[in-house]
């Protein structure tokens, strides 16, 4: 029955959050009338809920338990403030990111109208070898997660993606050598990336904190802005810790 319900959950996505019924047996692989009475006990749980056309959607109550219980809420708090800051001064997207097994997981996100195009979203996923945070992440994480990485097929967003090894290889030496990432056009041509570590009491990388401004001269002056914050961030998490 759980595993029947996970399978329900992981049907929505970030592009297609409320399906029909139909639609959840489909992805499922449930049996429509199966689908019908589980989705019908998760509404009335408030762990789903209908809109007036009959479709479904996850529920508020769902949202609430998982915030609530959220260990990455005490790294939200903490990263919030620097994180305005740091938006204050580029106008344009700031953003917060885990590890979450090979990709990046975005955990907030700061915008403005008329901002630079970017791919990522509030609890969007981008592949770690192509967006800054993601290079910060395998820069600085464990060996066997580099290796798996690099002997996968990297996908090529534009021309200046690393989607070679070796290349992949410089392009880590380079971030951990200098204490960030800068990524002019990786995953669109019109956007440049810049990360720096979050890191814990113990000095591991916990995070990383980003930019993504227009990909034009002048753009990576904002790399001093970033380290900062993102050293801020984990100053406040050690205190925080004590």
């Amino acid at each position: 029955m759980l595993a029947r319900a996970v399978r329900i959950f992981e049907a929505f996505t970030p592009d297609e959050p409320a399906l029909t019924v139909s639609a959840i047996s489909r992805r499922t692989g449930l049996h429509v009338a199966t689908a019908s009475r589980l989705v019908a006990e998760l509404v009335s749980h408030e762990f789903l809920s209908r809109d007036a056309d009959r479709r479904v959607r996850i529920g508020l109550r769902m949202w609430e338990l998982v915030t609530r219980a959220s260990p990455a809420l005490s790294l939200r708090d903490a990263a919030m403030p620097f994180m305005e800051g740091v938006h204050e001064v580029v106008g344009h997207h700031v953003q917060l990111g885990v590890l979450d097994g090979d990709e990046v997981l975005f955990l907030e996100r700061l915008s403005a109208p008329g901002a630079v195009i970017n791919y990522t979203r509030i609890a969007g996923r981008l592949p770690l070898h192509a967006s800054s945070s993601g290079l910060v992440l395998l820069a600085h994480g464990p060996a066997d997660l580099r290796e798996r990485v690099l002997a996968q097929p990297l996908h090529r967003y534009t021309a200046n993606t690393p989607s070679t090894a070796p290349r992949l290889r410089a392009v880590l030496a380079d971030v951990r050598q200098h204490g960030f990432a800068c990524c002019p056009g990786f995953v669109h041509p019109d956007a440049l990336g810049i990360a720096a570590p979050v890191r814990d009491g113990r000095g591991s990388v916990l995070a990383t904190l980003s930019v993504i401004v227009p990909n034009e001269d002048g753009g990576a002056s904002v790399v001093p802005v970033v380290r900062t914050a993102a050293r801020g961030i984990s100053r406040a998490l050690e205190r925080a810790a004590v």
